[in-house]
């Protein structure tokens, strides 16, 4: 008799840690994404929302057999050793049990089991869903998680292999870092602007160095950077008689438009599209000029990779400008 009941325990005891260890088997998709798919005719998506509705009572049915495992275990402990040592085994199992079902060896029978027993605990679940509401877990069967912080999420999108492409990558992580960028992280600074002094005379020369720089729009200055009285529109110039007598100042926009440094690009944007102005100028707090910002500047940053500008000659704004302070302009 002893003989008998010591194996029905030790059975008993291992089912117990057996069933204690299994787990339902989750989709790797959300149920967001598992419903978007069912709803465009995926028949398997369809199914794996029906399922994911039943694992909660699942989790709840092995609970309740986990429960009544441990009852069974207690009498047949008392049964087998008496009383003392019965009490003491149950409550070592009752501590313990959880562990050891997390073994890892015990995990993987655990799963073959559950893999096993899943389409019959899915229809005890069907079947019994009226009696379940009374006494389901609140064990949610989703892996719900919430992100920490933008970092994270920018993460998770780099991580998003065959989801996204490189370009969608880079838009999203640049569209999300766009509004906390400042103006100072993408202008063009002071040393590298390329400008004209109002006095200077636009003849054709000039003109054709003007137009080498690779700029659209240049800065036209009065003694020095922190003066600048307006823009000259290189584009506008072609549809000029342009004559030696004219000078940039008489040829320039005389509308200049300011940012501060410390400003952000949503900032910047929304002043670009308010004042349909394509060029503002930089300053600091002592209002001195520190660079120079344009729409495509701004546009690049938003989307991470370059624009051609229609001067550009293939080259960004800053490589012309770098290049350009080591040439020297021949005079007019």
């Amino acid at each position: 008799m002893f003989t008998f009941l010591l194996i029905l325990t030790i059975f008993c005891f291992i089912l117990l840690v057996l069933v204690a260890g299994m787990h339902p088997t989750m989709s790797s998709l959300s149920t967001y994404e598992l419903r978007r798919r069912a709803e465009n005719s995926d028949h398997h998506a369809a199914e794996l929302v029906g399922k994911q509705l039943l694992l909660q009572d699942v989790i709840s049915n092995l609970k309740i057999k986990v429960a009544f495992l441990l009852v069974a275990l207690s009498f047949l402990l008392v049964a087998t050793f008496g009383a003392f040592i019965g009490t003491i085994l149950i409550i070592v199992i009752l501590f313990e049990y959880g562990a050891l079902a997390r073994l890892r060896f015990i995990k993987k029978l655990s799963s073959r089991l559950y893999g096993m027993l899943e389409s019959k605990l899915l229809i005890i679940a069907q079947k019994s869903a009226s009696i379940m509401k009374f006494i389901r877990s609140d064990v949610e069967p989703e892996n719900i998680f919430h992100l920490g912080s933008r970092q994270e999420l920018e993460h998770l999108i780099d991580q998003s292999e065959g989801v996204l492409t490189p370009d969608d990558k880079r838009l999203v992580v640049h569209s999300l870092a766009f509004g906390d960028t400042l103006v100072s992280r993408i202008m063009t600074t002071a040393g590298e602007i390329a400008s004209i002094k109002k006095t200077e005379f636009l003849g054709p020369l000039t003109l054709d160095d003007l137009h080498r720089t690779g700029h659209s729009r240049l800065p036209v200055i009065g003694s020095d950077m922190d003066h600048i009285v307006g823009v000259l529109h290189l584009e506008n110039l072609l549809a000029l008689d342009i004559k030696r007598s004219v000078t940039a100042e008489k040829a320039m926009d005389p509308h200049v438009v300011y940012l501060h440094q410390d400003q952000t690009l949503t900032h910047a944007l929304a002043a670009m599209l308010r004042t349909h102005r394509h060029l503002f100028i930089v300053i600091d707090s002592s209002r001195n000029t520190v660079g120079i910002v344009t729409l495509n500047d701004v546009i690049e940053a938003l989307i991470g990779r370059k624009i051609i500008d229609e001067f550009d000659g293939h080259e960004s704004i800053r490589a012309v400008s770098e290049r350009s302070l080591h040439e020297k302009r021949p005079e007019a």
